[in-house]
């Protein structure tokens, strides 16, 4: 049996505290990027079929706004807004939608088509044409318009109204799971 030298036992205490303080920067600096810069989420719902699949994985990015204003087209995460809060949804919860509109445009929409300030969108990316109709909507400044892909299966603007913009979490921007669908929303 040997017997460790105090040398030894006092090498192995220093890097057992090494290693500890190595553990605990990277513990840290983890929970800074979640909180401050981006953070992982799941998409638990259809009402962004078919860019988004119930089930998929994505990055939500959260400085850009802090330095500059969202746009049209930006697929967004937001906690409730108040009318949603009132209906019973937890804070905690999180929405994923599409900013259609901005404050001052106004949106309406008819024929199976949205217009944003009387121009018709091309939406490509949608999965079917609405189904319903909304009439003619100023946005107030500050606020937002957003719309699930999936027009006929979303709880969104056009059922509850305007997305202030301190709600906003952040921005999506890239999927990371399922493998086969890696890549930048």
């Amino acid at each position: 049996m040997t017997k460790s030298s105090p040398e030894t036992s006092s090498i192995k205490k220093q890097q057992i505290k090494e290693n500890s303080l190595i553990i605990l920067v990277g513990l840290i600096m983890a929970i800074a990027i979640r909180i401050f810069i981006a953070e992982p989420r799941y998409i638990p719902s259809e009402s962004m079929i078919p860019t988004l699949e119930t089930g998929d994985r994505i990055v939500v990015e959260k400085v850009s706004y802090k330095f500059s204003s969202p746009h049209r087209q930006d697929i967004v995460v937001f906690t409730p807004p108040p009318q949603l809060q009132i209906l019973g949804y937890e804070t905690s919860q999180a929405f994923i939608k599409r900013i259609i509109a901005m404050g001052g445009d106004m949106v309406e929409v008819k024929d199976g088509q949205v217009y944003v300030n009387d121009i018709a969108q091309k939406e490509d990316y949608i999965l079917e044409t609405p189904n319903y109709t909304l009439a003619p909507t100023i946005v107030p400044e500050g606020d937002l318009f957003v719309m699930g892909d999936n027009r006929n299966n979303s709880n969104d603007s056009h059922l509850w109204g305007f997305l202030p913009q301190e709600y906003i979490i952040g921005k999506a921007i890239f999927r990371f799971y399922p493998l086969n669908s890696i890549g930048q929303i």
